[in-house]
């Protein structure tokens, strides 16, 4: 069985908890096992985060943007996509491998693309043609609970 959602939220800090407690929630009905549902709802609270912070301009009156999530569940992998309105990614985008000097445990900014990576199975960044925007997607295999409704056969 195949799931999958989009959501265009608002570049705004509550926004991050809404998209990660609805990709809990599918994946805990749909049978997921919990530290893989925490794994990927944590990748994507910092991809969500770096949308608000980093996704473009404010918009004429004030108004803060928006980004989009999209994940889909298919079997045996979780694939999530989340896609913002600003600038992009500068040059090659590498993430936690640029040549700035790496955060350090205290920090509170730097380490998303780094948790991102280590969390998924696959992260690829990349920036939207035309207009601009930063993409980043990423996906991870599934484990699921032994009583899992729609768990694949």
């Amino acid at each position: 069985m195949s799931i999958w959602w989009s959501l265009h939220l608002r570049r705004e800090a509550a926004s991050v908890p809404l998209a990660r407690r609805l990709l809990i929630g599918t994946m805990e009905t749909a049978g997921v096992d919990p530290d893989v549902s925490y794994d990927l709802s944590v990748a994507l609270s910092e991809a969500c985060a770096n949308a608000v912070e980093h996704g473009g301009a404010p918009a004429p009156g004030g108004a803060s943007g928006a980004y989009r999530v999209t994940a889909y569940l298919d079997g045996e992998k979780c694939r999530i996509e989340v896609a913002d309105s600003g600038p992009g990614f500068p040059g090659s985008p590498r993430g936690c491998t640029t040549p700035r000097p790496p955060a350090a445990e205290t920090d509170e900014h730097g380490r998303g693309l780094c948790l991102i990576r280590e969390l998924a199975d696959h992260v690829h960044l990349g920036n939207k043609p035309g207009r601009g925007g930063a993409v980043i997607s990423f996906d991870k295999i599934l484990k699921w609970r032994e009583d899992a409704p729609l768990m694949t056969a």
